[in-house]
């Protein structure tokens, strides 16, 4: 019990719900915007794993030929990458109008083997993976006490809580396109008639959402691992989505979401080290059961946007 209440343990836990949150948010801010304009997007376990790909592929290639900046050639990549499958949930579900979910499905069961297939394509079959050298953590306050450490944290962590969920909010609720994007979500047939553009804004909501999703994954395979693994998301991408409805639809209340799980995901891997008398399967659990409950508890009577999942046709 000491061990749990040491100011050491206290701020290497704060510190690893940072990082272990940082895909969360990217994914999470994505799928809100997405869902804002009345889709919802299932590919995003999809779209987080092939941008943890392309991203990871893109940045090694890049390193083996000696090129400078190759870890933000292959964020591009990734962004790149999710911005395709946008375009391809986009002509499913706005242009063809065809199930959201199926669709959504579909994406992720395409990216999921696009991935796999690439991996041994670029890299062969191997019992060691592939590595590269990933991005380091930025040590904006040096060695000073507390938060020094709580701060030794990547770039795109600090992309992610400074820039990404605050733009986020910002882009909904205080411009004209935040307000075209919610009014698409709401009613559409109104939106239309006041000469908003449905279909193009439901596509970039796909386009922004996606290259979001795409950042968090390769968050994974150029920061946090510096490696790319079957198992990288690990089922992040659903847990976004189990976040955006927890979040009401907000990108801050998000954030927060993202940072419950993270810490809970955190305490679990922090337990396991001090041996903690429970099986690890558990342990491992832990996080997810923690986002079921509060799920189940805030989930309860929300609003969903008015237009969700509802294709549009002009009549």
């Amino acid at each position: 019990m000491n061990d749990l209440l040491s100011t050491t343990f206290l701020v290497g836990l704060i510190a690893a719900t940072l990082r272990v949150a940082t895909p969360l948010v990217f994914g999470t801010v994505g799928e809100v915007i997405t869902e804002r304009a009345g889709i919802l997007n299932l590919g995003i376990e999809g779209i987080m794993f092939l941008g943890a790909f392309v991203g990871f592929a893109a940045a090694a290639k890049a390193e083996a030929a000696g090129m400078a900046g190759y870890l933000w050639i292959g964020l591009g990549a990734a962004t790149v990458s999710g911005l395709l499958m946008a375009l391809l949930m986009g002509l499913l579900t706005v242009t063809l109008g065809l199930n959201q979910h199926v669709s959504g499905l579909g994406i992720t069961l395409l990216a999921t083997a696009l991935s796999l297939f690439g991996f041994r394509l670029v890299f062969g079959e191997s019992s060691v993976l592939p590595s590269i050298d990933p991005f380091p953590q930025l040590t904006p306050f040096g060695d000073a006490p507390v938060i020094g450490p709580i701060f030794t944290q990547y770039l795109l962590t600090f992309v992610a809580f400074l820039v990404v969920v605050p733009v986020g909010w910002w882009l909904l609720y205080r411009t004209n396109f935040g307000l075209n994007l919610r009014s698409v979500g709401e009613n559409p047939e109104a939106a239309d008639a006041a000469g908003i553009n449905v279909f193009r804004t439901r596509y970039l909501a796909l386009a922004i959402g996606a290259a979001l999703m795409a950042s968090g994954g390769a968050f994974l395979s150029l920061a946090s691992l510096g490696a790319f693994s079957p198992g990288i998301i690990a089922g992040r991408g659903w847990v976004c989505i189990a976040l955006v409805i927890f979040a009401r639809w907000d990108p801050v209340r998000g954030m927060l979401g993202a940072l419950l799980f993270g810490g809970v995901f955190a305490l679990q891997l922090r337990l396991q080290t001090l041996g903690f008398a429970l099986p690890y399967e558990v342990l491992l659990a832990l996080p997810y059961l923690v986002t079921i409950a509060a799920l189940a508890i805030a989930g309860r009577n929300v609003a969903y946007p008015g237009a969700y999942l509802k294709p549009y046709r002009r009549e």
